[in-house]
């Protein structure tokens, strides 16, 4: 065999690696992607809303309202979807408002922000979140958080009185959660609790992405 067909042979191999490899390593790396990708969304989440408040006077869009662009008007009910609307420009996209580890079949990724709704997103938002000021505030992260008390009007509040944890849906009892300051964490349940004790606020209010009222 010549130099070149020596070096076609191993080019082939290894693109046929590449394609079988990934079958056969464990599902414990595998899983790691999905939620990886997860905190990346959560990132530009939390940058996208940095920036749209450089825009409204430093405030976030629960914070701002309707007739001046923001969502003050909708912080209650199956409206998360609409904070995330109004910063559409500063998203670019609603991929990044979806979790690629997200289990609820009855949610389902948008490709525009043309009839979008809460069942296009994987996050919740927090709506007592002001500006980057209140650094240790929750801002925004996975939906299947939960603390033991049923969802109300659309509202889920995170008190150290009901502690805080995950449920088994998108990335089994962890999860991710965006920090008024534009962090992401990766938390266990125990994390999530110190998160919430941590943000100096007796009650942190996030809206959930309902389906129904």
């Amino acid at each position: 065999m010549t130099l070149i067909e020596v070096l076609a042979v191993m080019v082939a191999v290894l693109l046929i690696g590449m394609v079988i490899l990934p079958e056969f390593l464990p599902r414990r790396h595998m899983g790691r992607s999905p939620r990886i990708q997860c905190v990346n969304n959560l990132k530009q989440i939390a940058l996208a809303t940095r920036v749209w408040s450089g825009d409204n006077n430093d405030k976030y869009p629960p914070q701002v309202p309707g007739t001046n662009g923001g969502t003050m008007d909708f912080i209650t009910g199956p409206n998360a979807w609409r904070h995330f609307l109004v910063m559409s420009n500063e998203l670019s996209t609603p991929k990044v408002l979806w979790c690629p580890a997200e289990t609820d079949r009855h949610r389902f990724l948008a490709t525009n922000f043309v009839n979008f709704g809460n069942s296009n997103i994987s996050f919740f938002f927090g709506v007592d979140v002001t500006n980057e000021t209140n650094p240790a505030m929750i801002l925004s992260g996975d939906h299947n958080i939960t603390n033991g008390v049923p969802v109300k009007n659309g509202l889920l509040e995170l008190t150290t009185n009901h502690l805080a944890g995950w449920t088994s849906e998108m990335h089994s009892k962890v999860g991710n959660v965006a920090l008024a300051d534009g962090s992401v964490q990766q938390l266990s349940i125990a994390g999530l609790q110190n998160t919430i004790a941590n943000t100096s606020f007796a009650t942190n209010r996030v809206q959930m992405p309902v389906l129904t009222p």
